[in-house]
């Protein structure tokens, strides 16, 4: 009997199958995905006022322009999605407020936390802790060195990269060649994990001095990058005068 003659008799058992499928996999295949319970012009508000927080609290003057409230409106519809991805990538020149949104965000989240704002991300097993950490790419880079904060590092359920792209591509520690956030972010992919990145990068070439999140990171990377985040694109503008 030829191999093409046995696969011929074979049919799927649907209903067999549903039935294994409750045998061998647990009771919560995923775990939900963080974000805001709550109404888009809520969220908005929240986040409006932390970035104004955050312009004023470095002795600038806070300017409501369509740039930032498109941003913000961007990143609190994002936030509100019934089953958003699992992280938010901001992307643009030097100084357009790529960083002040973050920790905006940083900001509100530590708001909603105090409030147990997002204790229905609990589990059977563990209360949800929203809490996160920003770290700057060339820090991630130095820490790689050091393989156990390297592992807590990639494994916190929310992590923020700041100015991703700034950091070495490679890190040298004696026979080892480590790829950092490259290896954070294959972590984090494969884990669903909450992360946060702000880079100067782009998403695509306009001109031969632009360097691409596929060109720094290569296809793989800048794939996952596809399936795991949310992107904001700030226009090229700069706030820092």
């Amino acid at each position: 009997m030829t191999t093409e003659q046995a696969t011929g008799k074979l049919r799927i058992n649907t209903q067999r199958v549903g039935e294994l499928m409750s045998a061998i996999t647990p009771r919560q295949i995923t775990e939900a995905r963080f974000r805001f319970d709550m109404t888009p012009q809520d969220a908005l508000d929240l986040l409006t006022a932390a970035y104004q927080y955050e312009v004023q609290r470095r002795q600038r003057r806070f300017v409501l322009d369509a740039n930032t409230e498109g941003n913000l409106i961007k990143l609190a519809e994002y936030l509100t999605q019934p089953v958003p991805k699992f992280g938010i990538m901001c992307c643009g020149t030097c100084g357009n407020g790529k960083t002040t949104l973050l920790y905006a965000f940083q900001r509100v989240v530590n708001y909603l936390q105090d409030r147990r704002h997002f204790s229905f991300l609990d589990s059977d097993n563990a209360s949800f802790k929203a809490l996160i950490e920003i770290f700057r790419a060339k820090e991630v880079a130095q820490i790689s060195r050091d393989q156990k904060q390297f592992k807590s590092l990639m494994q916190r359920p929310m992590l923020a990269i700041d100015d991703m792209g700034t950091e070495p591509a490679e890190v040298h520690d004696y026979l080892n060649i480590n790829t950092p956030v490259a290896d954070v972010i294959d972590y984090r992919y494969n884990h669903q994990l909450f992360t946060f990145i702000t880079t100067n990068l782009v998403a695509q070439q306009k001109d031969d001095k632009d360097v691409t999140i596929r060109m720094k990171y290569g296809d793989r990377i800048a794939d996952r990058f596809n399936e795991m985040l949310h992107v904001i694109i700030f226009k090229d503008i700069t706030y820092r005068k």
